[in-house]
């Protein structure tokens, strides 16, 4: 794997509707929308990582894992972007590893509201919306898990 990405998971947590959790950066004033996701720490595995990210990003883990990726992704980031992150010298991305997820909860589960909040609001989005109200240096990413994983959305 190539030390110039930072090793990360991501999540897409579907609702009973197959709908997409997605939440709006505080730190980002674009507007722009995304999916949960975070760094793996360097004494975890992926599948640690993800259900640590979830409880950080939206206050609550309740949810069945039902997919992994098959594959790591990388993305860059720009560079005025990667200058405000506390690891944006060191890397000049990410990869990720992608887990779905089945949403167990009610809505009032979730919190973006924590500790260390990365998220100002959360909403549920339709897969065909998702790429379109993405920061675009993460467009393809989303592009590829929607295609990896596209028999989800099929299902309906």
């Amino acid at each position: 794997m190539n030390n110039q990405y930072r090793k990360c998971v991501g999540m897409m947590i579907l609702n009973s509707d197959n709908e997409i959790l997605v939440g709006r950066r505080i730190d980002h004033p674009s507007g722009y929308w995304q999916m949960p996701q975070g760094g793996i720490d360097e004494s975890e595995d992926s599948e640690e990582a993800v259900w640590r990210e979830m409880m950080e990003e939206i206050g609550t883990n309740n949810a069945n894992l039902f997919k992994i990726s098959s594959q790591w992704i990388n993305y860059d980031i720009p560079e005025e972007t990667l200058n405000k992150l506390p690891w944006g010298e060191k890397y000049i991305g990410q990869t990720q590893k992608w887990f779905i997820f089945n949403f167990t909860g009610n809505d009032n589960d979730i919190n973006v509201e924590t500790l260390n909040p990365e998220f100002s609001e959360w909403k549920w989005m339709s897969n065909k919306d998702l790429i379109e109200n993405a920061v675009p240096f993460k467009r393809k990413v989303y592009k590829t898990i929607l295609d990896e994983f596209s028999n989800i959305f099929t299902e309906i």
